[in-house]
């Protein structure tokens, strides 16, 4: 395939974005450099059959790095109270594009400024919000209140500057942050971890229904989340279940297994907030076993992929070396050495998962369109499994 095609699709990284109670409100579209101009290229991602309804209720903002290009005509068919239009900060001081933003203002489409505009230059483009880089130092206070927001605080590395950035005048907040729980939100307690551990083990060897179910007992808020689930809207029963022996039996062995490891990061946080954990679990289960079933592998392999996706970040939930993790567990060895090594065709297929680009993907065999239907659907499941649990 040749550079040009390879082009014609776009590859793109969503990065969530998430309120002061670690849901998931927005989804920040970052396009890869080959992909020519970003909101044209977004446009395409977003003719995706139902690409609005797989990603509600989440607003999407879109990168317009050239304002004055943008046409009208380009926006027809996007949902004016799901877009957020991003532009610079360095723009917003042109009268022309002073009076074309305060037009699609005036349409519904929100304007968000990326930076920190000169005098009233945000407030001429009709702005309602900032999205500034917080992570080292804050803005103005008078650039926060000066619009309505909510204003949007990127490279968030910690909950302790979220907590600083909240009280700046932030409200929504992106960053690996959540890849870098303070000390009290991990699973700091011994006997917790080890019950974790056994409950993993349980689950790679396929334990009998009753061994989980005696295990579950010992643990009230996995017992509480899965018996909320199952009685959620996602399965819709006719009549509430109450104990963990009907749970099992309304999930079934291998539907069981998968909840449990994704409920597994449900646990609230000492603060009470939602463990920002889970949603990105679940991303990667379902991109890898999408992808996994995309490239021709049987359902055992499938079930692997998803295995390794949602095992992937129990480092950073237990707070323990992946290597003691392992070492506990009885996994399949292409499960152990994609998530020691990222080696073996688990390995390469979560590399992906975590960092796109165009020439892996070209040596794998997977095309960006398969890409970006994977990708699409692993949020649409992320966001129904945070609304679920």
């Amino acid at each position: 395939m040749s550079a040009p095609e390879i082009s014609l699709f776009p590859l793109v990284e969503l990065q969530a974005v998430s309120n002061a109670h670690n849901e998931w409100v927005a989804l920040i579209f970052e396009l890869a450099p080959d992909a020519g101009d970003p909101f044209q290229a977004t446009l395409t991602l977003l003719k995706t059959p139902d690409v609005f309804a797989a990603l509600a209720p989440l607003e999407c903002i879109l990168p317009v790095p050239q304002p004055h290009l943008l046409e009208q005509s380009q926006l027809e068919d996007l949902p004016p109270n799901r877009i957020i239009l991003r532009v610079p900060s360095g723009a917003c001081g042109d009268a022309a594009v002073q009076r074309k933003l305060a037009n699609y203002a005036e349409a519904g489409y929100r304007i968000m400024v990326e930076g920190v505009a000169e005098g009233s230059a945000a407030t001429m483009c009709s702005a309602r919000a900032l999205m500034v880089d917080a992570s080292l130092t804050l803005p103005p206070v008078l650039a926060l209140v000066a619009q309505p927001g909510p204003h949007l605080a990127t490279g968030m590395g910690s909950e302790e500057r979220i907590a600083d950035c909240a009280k700046a005048g932030f409200s929504w907040f992106t960053g690996d942050f959540a890849r870098h729980p303070s000390q009290d939100s991990n699973i700091g307690d011994g006997t917790s971890r080890k019950r974790l551990l056994a409950l993993l083990g349980l689950l790679a060897r396929d334990a009998d229904s009753r061994e989980l179910e005696v295990l579950l007992k010992q643990d009230p808020a996995l017992a509480y989340h899965l018996l909320k689930l199952v009685n959620s809207a996602a399965f819709a029963l006719s009549s509430p279940i109450h104990s963990f022996g009907q749970a099992i039996n309304v999930l079934g062995r291998r539907q069981l297994q998968r909840w449990l490891q994704l409920l597994l990061y449900a646990r609230q946080q000492d603060d009470g907030l939602a463990n920002p954990l889970l949603p990105l679990a679940a991303v990667r289960a379902s991109m890898m076993e999408g992808l996994a079933k995309q490239l021709g592998w049987d359902r055992d392999q499938q079930d692997m992929a998803f295995v390794a996706g949602v095992f992937s970040l129990l480092d950073v939930l237990l707070a323990m070396p992946m290597t003691e993790i392992v070492a506990a567990l009885s996994l399949d060895l292409d499960v152990v050495m994609a998530l020691l090594d990222r080696a073996g065709p688990l390995g390469d297929l979560l590399k992906l998962v975590e960092q796109p680009n165009g020439a892996d993907l070209e040596q794998a065999g997977i095309s960006r369109e398969t890409y970006w239907e994977a990708q699409l659907q692993a949020y649409h499941w992320a966001i129904q499994v945070s609304r679920n649990i």
